[in-house]
């Protein structure tokens, strides 16, 4: 700097920036210029070769009446009710017990539990799809045992929901797990032996206490859960490719078609920013729902 001939005070106090300039340089490339770009485009016609063809609000009452995008919201509704409250709950109970400190072998379990979820998802799906093959799936094979007949999983909405709604708890159960685990941590055990000692039971204290006490990392397990299923992408993309009749198509999975595999980059633009508003808008009435719990 001091070829610009800058004093020695305003060198020492620019250089920090000049350090740090790098990440904020990339941040605007890579982030910001994105963002501002992709807007512009959802107020397009564009293929992504061409020149792009203003469209104004066009796209955004398109996609209102869009019934595969409609469909795709439902089915991440149905998918959240299918899979989050059981394993939110299983997460609780297990992080629970864990924190027992009569348990055995814990650093063992907690680590068996969170394996799954640093486990390749593109791998464990590709199992998951053979585990429910029709012909020569596991579970089917395992069925035929006591005589039921062959079930075509992936031919049925609820089969492909069921199948893809097993995955999901099997990979993100250790994840909630170890949040649950490390904010029991922080409860005094004081209490617990309070209630114990005036007669309460372990379900009592269970339920009086422990949730009670748990409700903000519940609270943020649920507002991630609701992110990740409406985000889900890999999952229903190798298990069912959105079929059967886009019953499993995810708001993310439709948005990489319409953009990569149709080339509406414009259209694909305001479905991504439609469904940027709508996480939004899911989280805010989360956090009012658990505000007016806890007043309740």
């Amino acid at each position: 700097m001091k070829q610009f001939g800058l004093p020695n005070n305003y060198r020492i106090k620019l250089a920090p920036y000049v350090f740090i300039s790098p990440f904020y340089l990339l941040f605007l490339v890579f982030m910001v210029y994105p963002i501002l770009f992709s807007l512009r485009a959802s107020f397009t016609k564009w293929n992504g070769i061409t020149e792009m063809e203003w469209v104004g609000l066009d796209n955004y009452v398109k996609l209102l009446q869009d019934d595969i995008f409609i469909q795709s919201i439902i089915n991440s509704l149905i998918l959240f009710f299918m899979y989050v409250p059981i394993m939110l709950l299983l997460a609780l109970i297990i992080a629970v017990i864990l924190n027992n400190g009569s348990i055995k072998f814990k650093n063992f379990f907690r680590t068996a539990f969170y394996i799954p979820n640093i486990t390749s998802v593109v791998a464990v799906a590709f199992v998951f799809g053979m585990a429910f093959d029709t012909k020569y799936g596991f579970i089917n094979q395992a069925l035929g045992v006591f005589g039921v007949d062959k079930i075509s999983w992936f031919g049925s909405p609820l089969g492909s929901r069921f199948a893809i709604s097993l995955l999901l708890i099997w990979k993100w159960l250790g994840y909630n797990m170890v949040l649950m685990l490390a904010n029991l941590q922080t409860i005094p055990y004081s209490l617990i032996e309070a209630a114990k000692i005036d007669g309460a039971s372990t379900v009592k204290v269970f339920l009086r206490i422990i949730v009670p006490l748990m409700r903000p990392v519940l609270l943020f397990c649920t507002v991630l859960s609701t992110i990740g299923t409406f985000s889900l992408f890999t999952e229903p993309m190798i298990l069912t490719g959105g079929g059967p009749l886009y019953k499993t198509i995810t708001p993310v999975l439709y948005i990489y078609r319409e953009s990569f595999e149709h080339l509406r980059m414009g259209y694909a633009s305001s479905l991504a920013y439609a469904f940027f508003i709508l996480m939004i808008l899911l989280s805010l009435a989360q956090f009012k729902l658990s505000h007016m719990t806890e007043k309740g």
